[in-house]
């Protein structure tokens, strides 16, 4: 699995949130475990007030938000095979995860 892989989400809010993003560099790949952040149903978050910070994207039909502030990790075989990939949008990521690290004054 690589870093921006898209999985679906076998939790129990799995409703709510359908997928997670892989955000781990392939640097640590050999770990056990990935650190994810998940993927809301935008229907569910509502209005976004910093689209830095909470990104859209669309994984098939469905529109989904970036939440970081729930980033987590967890078992990489619990994750399944990717469905798709946010490659394309890895900056996004990126400038969300700043937002969320980012040393305030």
């Amino acid at each position: 699995m690589s870093q921006f892989d898209v999985h679906r989400n076998a939790g129990r809010h799995r409703d709510s949130i359908p997928y997670v993003v892989v955000v781990q560099s392939g640097g640590f790949d050999d770990y056990r475990r990935r650190v994810v952040v998940p993927l809301v149903r935008a229907s569910v978050v509502g209005k976004v007030a910093n689209s830095r910070f909470n990104p859209t994207f669309k994984i098939g039909r469905t529109p989904v938000v970036l939440h970081p502030l729930e980033i987590v990790s967890v078992a990489a075989e619990t994750l399944g095979p990717p469905i798709f990939s946010l490659a394309g949008d890895g900056d996004r990521i990126i400038a969300a995860l700043d937002e969320l690290l980012a040393r305030t004054p």
